[in-house]
């Protein structure tokens, strides 16, 4: 199959959870660079509605088709900037998605299958312990294999060529959140899974845009990706082209042959200071890294390498907020997990309300993490 190609909050904080029911929209938006039309998405619970923003021009999914994210209007100074995960490949076996996992091309590569409307978690604004319910939303999924951040076109075979993209079309949505919420002065970007790499670098990205807005990157399930200068080199700059689409700071002196995972938390704290940056990880989820077993040790022990590139980051005098709970389970902020899990008597969801509404809070780490 050929693949085509700091402010202040005091001000947002009074505002309190507003609960705003949108009506469908029909209309056209300007992108940066793109056109975008917007399409009515359904939404399962009735205070949120989704809108579907289309960008043109140099925005698309690997296979070709149109690119598109979704967006929910409700406190303009308040904004979630979801990052959806998953799929990410980088050679012809990785890349081939042949359905072992349920999942084929079809399904990695274009978003056809994908609708934010069924979700849970922060998703599910009729809570009244959610913090986000009154934010306006953004869920931007990748379509690209590239965890948002490709630049590349790479042909894995001869009937296999795979346009990772995924930076330009994440990128488009960060111009339309500059342009279109100018007032924000709280944005939270959240990175799932193979979403969660990337968050660092587009929360330095919107804190550029929007100076004005306190901006917190938290990245969840991604904290054992190998901090591995090969993988780095092999995954981030080779085949996805990473290193070269991102901006000089997101570098940040490091050559391309070492630039790896924690470079991306570490530059974006040094970049921008008064970002936000936290993480949150089950100790052994299996699914977190289970492409990337090259490049880890044989057997893996995932709580080791989520607590390694911890340390890693904190010697280069970059300060993330941390939440580690015990056990192998997968997926959590658009998940009921949410609200469920608890660490030493702290329940995840008060970790998180801290972190959005008042001083970061202490760091939180199983003493049982066994999966």
């Amino acid at each position: 199959m050929t693949m085509a190609r700091r402010a202040p909050m005091g001000e947002a904080r009074r505002l309190g959870r507003m609960r705003r029911a949108l009506l469908a929209v029909l209309a056209t938006v300007l992108l940066a660079g793109c056109h975008a039309t917007t399409l009515t998405s359904s939404s399962n619970h009735t205070a949120l509605e989704w809108t579907k923003v289309v960008p043109t021009g140099d925005c698309h999914c690997a296979d070709g088709s149109r690119f598109n994210f979704w967006e929910r209007k409700a406190d303009p100074t308040r904004v979630v900037f979801f990052l959806n995960g998953g799929n990410v490949c980088w050679d012809a076996t990785t890349c081939a998605m042949d359905g072992g996992s349920g999942r084929d091309q079809s399904w990695a590569f274009n978003l056809a299958h994908v609708d934010p409307s069924n979700r849970d978690g922060i998703f599910d604004t009729t809570r009244e312990d959610n913090p986000f319910a009154g934010f306006s939303y953004f869920y931007v999924s990748s379509c690209t294999g590239d965890s948002h951040l490709g630049s590349a076109v790479r042909e894995y075979s001869a009937d296999l060529t795979v346009d990772h993209h995924g930076y330009a079309n994440g990128t488009a949505a960060v111009d339309y959140l500059a342009a279109n919420y100018p007032d924000a002065t709280e944005v939270v970007v959240i990175g799932k899974t193979a979403g969660s790499p990337a968050a660092p670098i587009y929360g330095a990205l919107i804190a550029d845009r929007l100076p004005n807005a306190h901006v917190i990157a938290l990245g969840t399930q991604s904290g054992s990706w190998p901090d591995s200068a090969a993988f780095g080199d092999t995954v981030l700059n080779t085949e996805w082209g990473a290193y070269r689409a991102v901006p000089e700071w997101a570098r940040h002196g490091v050559a391309a042959a070492q630039w790896s995972v924690t470079d991306l938390w570490i530059a974006a704290g040094k970049h921008d200071p008064n970002l936000t940056l936290a993480r949150f990880d089950f100790a052994y989820d299996p699914h977190a890294t289970s492409e990337f077993t090259a490049w880890l040790p044989n057997p893996p022990d995932l709580l080791a390498e989520i607590d390694a590139n911890d340390a890693i980051i904190a010697a280069a005098g970059v300060t993330v907020h941390t939440y580690t709970a015990a056990g192998a389970l997968h997926q959590t902020f658009d998940d009921g997990k949410l609200y469920t899990t608890t660490v030493g008597g702290t329940k995840l969801i008060d970790w998180v309300t801290a972190l959005v509404t008042g001083d970061p809070p202490a760091n939180v780490h199983c003493t049982e993490c066994g999966p």
